[in-house]
């Protein structure tokens, strides 16, 4: 035994653990072999990227990481079920309030709020911030945590936003399930929270109380003195065991027996007998230290960072997804105007050739065309105003949690709103600038580097289950004996006739006499030992770490995806903005120009220079320009708002409160830069020798909101 002992000695010394100091630092060193590429080293490193803070944003006010309170009044708090509260189904008073004649008049900060507070999507993610929570409290009692889902919720219909999705398999690839994988039942595993399995730190108490009456029939009189043995046994068993974070596992039983018997071989009737074992079972290589039974709970509060990263993210989402259904809701809204304009104007045109035809002073033809454009103009007012409720009712399937109210449902929802042409600060920064500020405020790359650490926890934990498993055990057990002379005890000899004993042949006592026999060192039962296994081929454990390194190495080459997918987008979401308002300035010159064509063409037609073929062309040609600067303003629009998205500065640069969003309660309504007031239409300008060279920047006219 002193030799075995000796060589689990040699081999323990051979593998270093980290100390309890670097599991609560979470400073975890890149697995061994990870050199750096040649031609990678003149690379330049990519900032650290902004933790999402404050950590531990909750939507209740239950911390589930705590365990629920046990004292003396309440022992059984523990074993009560927990009730996730329902969370609201209804709408929040300020979708009410926001109600005028039956009209939802709507600005894009109220929209924004709204969305906070009653988002589908929004509120389904909030509740893995819980769920997070909960792994916290499974690795702090030894066990493994269970995951948390971090994808994007995107089940708000309408609009467009620009993101980079990844998988949620293993190293970013893309999870496969239903069989579309080629996994166990169609399921592809991660080898994420593999290794050697801690012991469990919750201690668990047994205990057995029995009792057995037995009546056997014996083949021969030599053992027991009579022909049937009837026994009457009484059990009370108690049993403690709790695992420790060095790895340890102690075993403390306490057996109890009462036993009443008719043998008369039996001193003792009825038989008090104790038993008492403490083992306690230490590894010695595999799942030995502190770091390697505590990385789960390490593993745990990444994960728990991560999902407060990840919601985050879904706010940022969700409100761009909310801007770009706003900003469809306003070229509809002005879509409809734009048409209504274009009818009144052929409409007009066809009543004034009617009473020209009364007098006989124009040709029938003339009239038959300015009838068919009324016609095509009432049938493109008709999509228009289709087009517009569809999109009053994305809007309102995007903050509304409840349309069943009847109120809202059938009330049009009006935008006060506008977007500006100013020119935002990060068009005026270096693209390497907003590269940068990207990196850092990015809440994919966060998440990209807290499952790399991830990651290099499970490849340690694999690594050290390659090792042999060795296993020091040490116990101590003592028992006692003892109870009341049995009436039937035979002091004749075995073949002669039944002889009772007298009182006092065998010593007496009581339950206390034996107890104390059981701890007075009287009847001690001590040993150690070293259980050794070890696999021969050991090529699953092989596998495990092996594919560990792989899995690690795909999360690396995401990340540097990451990093270049990131760097294009913003890049091109700077020069988009650039183009989008210049398109809007040339597509805003090109109305007002088509307003003076209309406006001049109108005038030779009242003095008989022109005909209807030529007026009604101009207003084609007016409705077209219309219909271009709405695309192009609506496009700016969205540009700007997936720029912010980009560089996950949304929150920051309108005011939006995390924690708050966390809990769906927003005390402070976003304030949205670069938004103006609806204006009218401009009257055509008189034609002027000089060119109007309107400098870009200057805020294109749109039509009003009704009152």
């Amino acid at each position: 035994m002193q030799a075995a002992a000796s060589v689990s000695v040699i081999l323990m010394g051979s593998v270093t653990q980290p100390g309890l100091a670097q599991v609560q630092k979470q400073t975890i060193k890149a697995p061994a072999g990870d050199a750096v590429a040649a031609g990678q080293q003149d690379l330049p490193t990519a900032p650290t990227p902004k933790q999402t803070e404050p950590l531990y944003m909750r939507d209740t006010p239950n911390d589930y990481t705590q365990p629920r309170h046990q004292s003396l009044l309440h022992p059984l708090n523990a074993y009560k079920p927990e009730d996730f509260p329902l969370p609201r189904l209804s709408n929040t008073p300020r979708l009410g309030d926001l109600l005028r004649d039956g009209t939802l008049y709507l600005s894009l900060s109220d929209a924004v709020t709204l969305s906070l507070e009653n988002n589908f999507d929004i509120a389904i993610a909030r509740i893995n911030l819980d769920i997070a929570d909960t792994d916290v409290l499974r690795t702090r009692a030894g066990g493994t945590f269970r995951g948390v889902s971090t994808g994007l919720v995107t089940g708000t219909l309408g609009g467009t936003t620009t993101t980079i999705t990844g998988g949620g398999g293993p190293g970013g690839t893309t999870s496969a399930s239903g069989g579309s994988g080629t996994g166990s039942s169609g399921l592809v595993l991660s080898e994420n929270g593999n290794g050697p399995a801690p012991e469990l730190l919750d201690p668990a108490l047994t205990g057995t109380v029995g009792y057995e009456s037995s009546k056997t029939v014996q083949s021969t009189t030599f053992i027991t003195g009579t022909s049937t043995l009837n026994q009457n046994t009484s059990t009370y068993n108690v049993g403690y065991q709790q695992g420790f974070q060095t790895g340890t596992l102690l075993n403390v039983t306490f057996n109890n027996s009462r036993v009443t018997t008719n043998s008369e071989r039996s001193s003792y009737s009825p038989l008090l007998q104790t038993n008492f074992r403490a083992q306690a079972t230490q590894h010695l290589l595999q799942g030995f230290g502190t770091w390697i039974n505590g990385r789960f709970m390490i593993q745990a509060k990444n994960n728990r960072r991560i999902t407060d990263s990840a919601f985050r993210q879904q706010i940022i989402y969700t409100v761009t997804q909310v801007e770009s259904i706003y900003w469809a809701l306003v070229s509809a809204y002005e879509d409809v105007q734009a048409k209504e304009r274009a009818l009144d104007q052929s409409t007009k045109l066809t009543a004034d050739n009617r009473r020209q035809l009364e007098i006989g002073t124009l040709a029938p033809l003339d009239v038959v065309n300015s009838d068919s454009a009324v016609a095509t103009d009432k049938q493109a007012l008709i999509a228009s105003k289709s087009n517009l409720q569809y999109q009053q009712l994305l809007m309102k399937q995007a903050i509304a949690r409840n349309l069943d109210d009847k109120i809202i449902a059938a009330a049009p929802v009006i935008p006060t709103d506008r977007v500006g042409l100013d020119r935002l600060a990060e068009e005026d920064m270096t693209v390497e600038d907003l590269v940068q500020q990207a990196y850092v405020n990015n809440p994919q790359i966060e998440q990209a580097v807290l499952t790399m650490k991830n990651n290099e926890i499970t490849i340690r934990a694999l690594k050290n289950g390659l090792l042999p498993t060795v296993d020091a055990v040490a116990f101590y057990a003592s028992s006692g004996l003892g109870g009341s002379q049995s009436a039937l005890l035979n002091c004749g000899t075995t073949t002669g006739p039944f002889v009772a004993c007298p009182p006092g042949t065998v010593p007496n006592s009581n339950y206390g006499g034996v107890f104390q026999n059981t701890f007075n060192n009287s009847s001690p039962d001590y040993g150690a030992s070293v259980n050794i296994n070890i696999p021969l081929r050991n090529r699953i454990a092989q596998a495990d770490q092996a594919r560990s390194q792989m899995e690690y190495r795909q999360t690396q080459m995401r990340l540097q995806q990451l990093y270049t997918q990131i760097r294009i987008q913003v890049i091109n979401g700077q020069y988009a903005l650039t183009n989008d308002r210049a398109q809007v300035v040339a597509a805003q010159s090109t109305r007002d120009f088509n307003a003076q064509s209309l406006d001049a063409e109108q005038k030779k037609y009242k003095l008989g220079a022109s005909t209807t073929a030529n007026v009604l062309q101009q207003e084609r040609n007016l409705a077209a320009a219309e219909n271009n600067l709405i695309s192009a303003t609506a496009a700016y629009a969205r540009d700007r708002s997936n720029l912010r998205q980009i560089l996950s500065n949304t929150l920051d640069e309108y005011g939006i409160d995390l924690v708050d969003t966390a809990k769906g309660e927003v005390n402070k309504n976003p304030s949205i830069p670069g938004l103006t007031a609806p204006k009218p239409p401009a009257a055509p300008k008189p034609i002027s020798v000089t060119p109007d060279t309107a400098a870009p920047g200057v805020p294109a006219t749109t039509a009003p909101a009704p009152r």
